[in-house]
């Protein structure tokens, strides 16, 4: 009996185990479909990330020119801080993407 590793959840499980204890799947059928689904998940998890970056970054450029100028002290600074986590998390989030759609 041997550890080995679950193609759907990555979880260790017994070699002798017919379902997998984590995720149910059945070991000895087909998992291609299950694989499918595990990767359709991911891709829209990632895309949902890549959402709220962008509405991030958007929302930063709204207050930065909330009223018409360029903002001041506070304004400025949250408005700063929205653009550029936003901008860095979309920059992040679409590398992650590309590297998922690769690894498929």
């Amino acid at each position: 009996m041997a550890l080995v590793e679950c193609p759907v959840c990555h979880k260790r499980m017994s070699s002798k185990s017919p379902r997998c204890p984590n995720c149910d799947l059945a070991v000895n059928g087909d998992n291609e479909s299950a694989i499918r689904i595990q990767q359709i998940k991911k891709a829209a998890q990632l895309q949902t990330h890549s959402f709220i970056a962008l509405t991030l970054f958007i929302v930063g450029v709204v207050i930065w020119f909330w009223g018409g100028e360029v903002a001041e002290g506070k304004q400025a600074l949250a408005g700063s801080v929205c653009f550029v986590f936003g901008f860095v998390g979309y920059l992040i989030t679409r590398l992650r993407i590309v590297l998922n759609k690769r690894k498929n």
